[in-house]
């Protein structure tokens, strides 16, 4: 079983835009907890030691929330210009470790995987099969039990992608020398300048190192773009609502007795669930959190800490409210609230909306395409059709819209920008922008001498 681990987190997530923009990404929330937090928390419920977290932009954030670990330690490596250059910065402290493991931040690993992993032997990758049919990755193939092989860009041979790895100390010199660019590729693609741990395991294979595949068996979720916060957050709130067997309520907390609870829910200090409130499944609630007036929501939901919802409000399975939210008035919502969001007065949201977001009343978002399909988005400027939730919508961080905005399938805004009143937004909007309707008026005579009798 391995001590130590390092999890790499230094990455610009440029892919998960507009997330990327005020955090580092591995901080999305995910079931009210950042995507880092998961796999550390279940390393160390494991046995795991030494926790070393590479960081580079917004590295104060990592720093500030697992300041209260006492086995985990950041470090920072702004401007890495890779993966391989990321885990280089804890060369020196793993200097005297004979082996280690290695995770990427933005994944979530079921803790059997995890456990396998950690206690398997040295130079064994742990891979997951893949989902994406865009091709913009790097991905393995394994036969008898081994990588048969490894190509960026493949058009159809690829399998598994990469999901954690088990080194030796030798692993060093392979880093070191790695290449600048990924050559390993299909004939006419192309590839950044970078330097990926994958090419790394190439260059292993290539000296004779035989890397041993490990398949992971549970839930694996690799949060590369917008869309994967949903699939990530849906699973995890299910899995977390699943292990409720009995209600668990907390110091201070209450269920009313006109409340209609038909699953099992734990609440923490001092929350409440008041009167009319229809709870359809299992529900998992933070501290000081008040559910009241007739709120109606759907199995399987994680709400945090100092959030208020009520007033004939609709919120959907898988769903997951962050601190400080609130949900009134008859909204309906599915998707993922990350902190300080208000959503007032009768409107229709799906999909994530970024920290500190004003949703004027009426607001809605289009959901199903005419055609019933689904959406194409746009990826650091290539067009790209999730393999799910491509319908949603995906509003960024400090945003706000005005009363009876447009929202249609698929369409994101980035940080610090504002939707107008009555907009009707079929496409992304950038960072730092503001979008109007233009509006034509005609003024003319009327009175009774036209409308009277």
């Amino acid at each position: 079983m391995i001590k130590e681990l390092v999890i790499l987190a230094a990455g610009n997530g440029t892919k998960m835009w507009p997330y990327n923009e005020v955090r580092n990404k591995t901080m999305i929330p995910i079931a009210t907890k950042p995507v880092l937090a998961h796999n550390v928390d279940s390393a160390i419920k494991l046995g795991v030691e030494k926790i070393y977290i590479i960081t580079g932009k917004f590295n104060h954030e990592v720093d500030h929330y697992f300041s209260k670990y006492t086995n985990v330690k950041c470090i920072n490596a702004a401007n890495s210009p890779g993966t391989v250059d990321t885990l280089l910065a804890a060369e020196t402290l793993l200097a005297d470790v004979n082996n280690f493991a290695v995770l990427y931040g933005d994944t979530i690993i079921d803790e059997k995987d995890l456990k396998a992993i950690f206690e398997s032997e040295s130079n064994t990758i742990l891979l997951s099969k893949l989902k994406e049919t865009t091709r913009n990755y790097i991905a393995a193939t394994i036969a008898d039990g081994f990588i048969d092989g490894i190509v960026g860009h493949s058009r159809e041979d690829t399998t598994h992608t990469f999901a954690g790895f088990h080194f030796d100390k030798a692993v060093w010199g392979f880093l070191k020398n790695t290449d600048d660019i990924m050559r390993d590729l299909e004939v006419g693609m192309m590839a950044p300048v970078e330097r990926f741990i994958e090419a790394t395991v190439s260059d292993m294979r290539r000296g004779g190192i035989k890397i041993k595949a490990l398949e992971t068996q549970g839930a694996f979720y690799d949060l590369d773009k917008p869309w994967h916060i949903l699939e990530a957050n849906s699973g995890v709130v299910e899995y977390l609502c699943s292990k409720l067997k009995k209600n668990e309520l907390a110091e201070g907390a209450n269920i009313d007795k006109t409340a209609d609870i038909r699953g099992f829910v734990k609440l923490g200090k001092n929350s409440k669930i008041g009167r009319n409130v229809i709870v359809e499944g299992n529900l998992i609630v933070g501290d000081d959190t008040v559910i009241d007036n007739g709120a109606i929501i759907l199995p399987n939901v994680v709400v945090a800490n100092n959030v208020f919802i009520g007033h004939c409000c609709f919120i959907s399975e898988g769903s997951s409210i962050n601190d400080e939210c609130f949900v009134g008035h008859a909204a309906e919502f599915w998707g993922v609230l990350m902190k300080r969001v208000y959503l007032y007065h009768y409107m229709e949201m799906f999909g994530v909306i970024g920290e500190n977001t004003d949703i004027g009343a009426g607001t809605v978002c289009g959901t199903l395409r005419f055609d019933d399909g689904e959406t194409p988005h746009r990826v650091k400027g290539r067009k790209e059709i999730p393999y799910g939730e491509s319908n949603a919508i995906f509003l960024g961080d400090f945003s706000r819209t005005g009363v009876y905005a447009i929202l249609m399938p698929g369409v994101k805004t980035g940080a610090n920008s504002l939707v107008g009143p009555g907009v009707i937004l079929s496409k992304d909007l950038p960072s730092k922008k503001v979008v109007f309707a233009k509006q034509d008026q005609v003024i003319r005579d009327w009175g009774p001498e036209h409308y009277g009798w």
